[in-house]
């Protein structure tokens, strides 16, 4: 199991042991995308479906899974996360909505998680108030794009 942190010696899961590692300042950057019919983006776009902000309402769900990574996520360290911020980008041409989150946090672990399943969260929320109107909805590339801080330091997915 050499080089997964997850596994000890003898191969059985368990929790990281991060209380030597120093505290430093973390981010990570994720990103998906969510592909709709072009009468579903306009009715987002154009805040005209029945349910209301369907953004606002996915930044909300996105917020709040960052925070709730931990639950979620067996092996996953419980975080103090200091910022995350919740971006869409609506693109006509793909007839799709991505999503960008940047989770923040001072501490002895990073904020990949967060940031994955608050994307993830984000666009499974797009989905569940759309699909009344678009069951073929297609979420996919839920990707880390960026992570900084801690002893690996810098590293940002290549174009």
């Amino acid at each position: 199991m050499s080089g997964l942190t997850h596994f000890d010696a003898s191969g059985q899961a368990h929790m990281v042991d991060v209380g030597d590692k120093q505290v430093s300042r973390r981010r990570a950057v994720a990103q998906g995308c969510i592909q709709m019919q072009p009468a579903t983006l306009a009715l987002i776009r154009d805040g005209s479906h029945k349910k209301g902000d369907v953004l606002g309402i996915a930044r909300i769900a996105a917020i709040m899974a960052s925070k709730r990574t931990a639950d979620l996520i067996p092996l996953c360290h419980p975080i103090a996360l200091t910022r995350v911020a919740v971006d869409f980008m609506l693109d006509a041409a793909a007839s799709s909505v991505a999503i960008t989150v940047t989770a923040e946090c001072s501490g002895q672990t990073g904020v990949e998680m967060e940031a994955l399943t608050a994307a993830s969260v984000g666009l499974l929320t797009i989905y569940d108030m759309c699909k009344a109107v678009d069951r073929a909805m297609v979420i996919s590339t839920v990707q880390l794009q960026e992570k900084d801080g801690g002893k690996s330091g810098h590293w940002q997915r290549r174009p």
